[in-house]
């Protein structure tokens, strides 16, 4: 289908001109902006609010955030986001993530923000995952008759971010110098260290790794629930973290694991939120177990460490942690930003809101590279630290690439699932090609994470209390 077919009824009733622009099938609206070559400041989105008289659909710029308290004065309504699965509901006839936005096809009640209605072109979701809308400002006018208008669109200023130079000639290494002057960086909790330092030497044991994580009863008692989960369908008794090491999980996977347990502690972060704790450890777990499995299919003649693929995973979002633990204000706004705009990428949440106070210098590089910086410094491997680094850039081709390509395909194939907050604009069919992989295996793998979903769920939310 071209368009929705309320949406198309509704046009022909209206008499409202519009051009469909077709493209590849794609899974995101910033992939189908990417794949039809529109400009994305033309680009207007939906974002729907509900409170206890029913929902309403704030119609905005794609690259604007959403200030839900304007909205809420504006309207004399208390409202809160809906998830994406809430507003999938509200159309039937629409692909998952395309929402049209225009309500009045589906009686939905809207508020427009006000500096849209003088702009003269548009382009927008048809409700197709192949298809994007253009419309002239007299139709879209027309289209928006009847709704509410208001001023609540933050929009987000543009910062070209590379692997070196990241802003007005910033280097990486200019950041890291700045965090380690001007704010007290957490170490790396002892046993954590200890763990990194075992994994590092090749002449360490599974009883020497035991012995270590036996001090730590907590640390062991994870370890322990993670060997006796239905992910490896052990039939045997295990009875102590020796047993967990030799028998089912092996000495790096234990080690790896209880290194990003044991390093987690080094930060204040609160659970709620889609980046509180509670999320941070569902994504994790998930992307570090998908990670696993994508590096143990992956072409041969890459040489990947299904292990050193799983901690990559497991650790690549460190930096929410870390800009939580320091700029605790910063990160209420981006969580409340992320509640607010669940479908906006993450990359341009941060620019907005690390724009501004006086950290911005230090934070406008966004929590990839701030993630890099500190596993950099607490001199973890160094796939590990750029796959932290580089996992939100596109394309990437420098050193380590298998491991990052594992990353972003891990968190595209994830967020089609609802799990995580990763939006990449690369297709996952190229990344998937680079690892010699196809669309069979994605499949393979993608059934194989639904299967462990209910083992992977108990365990973060065993880690996250």
């Amino acid at each position: 289908m071209p368009l929705a077919v309320r949406l198309s009824q509704f046009f022909n009733r209206k008499g409202i001109d519009f051009q469909c622009l077709h493209h590849d099938r794609v899974d995101s609206l910033a992939m189908a902006i990417a794949a039809s070559g529109v400009p994305a400041d033309k680009v207007v989105m939906a974002t729907f609010l509900i409170d206890l008289k029913g929902v309403v659909m704030a119609v905005h710029p794609y690259q604007a955030t959403l200030d839900v308290d304007a909205i809420c004065r504006s309207t004399g309504r208390r409202l809160q986001t809906l998830t994406a699965t809430q507003a999938d509901r509200l159309f039937p006839d629409c692909e998952t993530g395309m929402h049209p936005p225009i309500g009045a096809a589906y009686s939905v009640p809207v508020v427009v923000e006000e500096a849209l209605l003088s702009a003269e072109v548009f382009y927008m979701p048809s409700g197709c995952r192949t298809t994007l809308l253009e419309m002239d400002g007299r139709s879209f006018r027309l289209a928006m008759a009847g709704a509410s208008r208001a001023r609540f669109s933050i929009m987000q200023p543009v910062c070209d971010l590379s692997e070196k130079t990241v802003c007005s000639g910033i280097t990486l290494e200019d950041i890291a110098a700045r965090l380690q002057k001007l704010y007290r960086l957490p170490a790396m909790p002892a046993i954590a260290l200890r763990i990194l330092q075992l994994t590092a030497d090749d002449n360490a044991s599974a009883r020497e790794l035991s012995m270590l994580i036996d001090h730590d009863p907590s640390l062991a008692a994870q370890i322990m629930r993670y060997a006796r989960s239905a992910l490896f369908n052990y039939q045997g008794d295990i009875q102590s973290v020796q047993d967990a090491v030799t028998r089912v999980l092996g000495f790096e996977r234990v080690a790896h694991m209880a290194m990003g347990i044991a390093a987690s502690r080094a930060f204040n972060v609160p659970r709620d939120g889609m980046l509180g704790l509670d999320a941070f450890w569902r994504h994790s777990l998930y992307c570090a177990y998908l990670s696993q499995r994508i590096a143990e299919r992956a072409n041969p003649a890459l040489r990947m460490d299904p292990a050193l693929a799983y901690l990559c995973g497991l650790l690549h979002n460190f930096g929410l942690l870390l800009i939580a633990h320091l700029f605790p204000p910063e990160f209420r706004l981006l969580n409340k930003l992320r509640d607010a705009n669940p479908e906006q990428p993450l990359a341009s949440l941060e620019q907005q809101v690390f724009g501004m106070g006086q950290a911005q210098d230090v934070l406008m590089v966004g929590h990839g590279a701030i993630g890099g910086i500190l596993l950099k410094l607490w001199q973890l491997p160094e796939a590990v630290i750029k796959s932290a680094g580089m996992h939100q850039h596109v394309g990437y081709q420098g050193e380590h690439a298998p491991y990052i390509w594992t990353v972003q395909l891990a968190n595209i194939l994830l967020k089609r699932e609802m799990v995580g907050d990763e939006f990449n604009e690369e297709a996952p069919e190229g990344l998937a090609e680079s690892l010699g992989l196809d669309e069979q295996a994605l499949g393979e793998l993608m059934v194989c994470t639904e299967e462990a979903a209910g083992e992977l769920d108990a365990l973060a939310n065993a880690l996250a209390a």
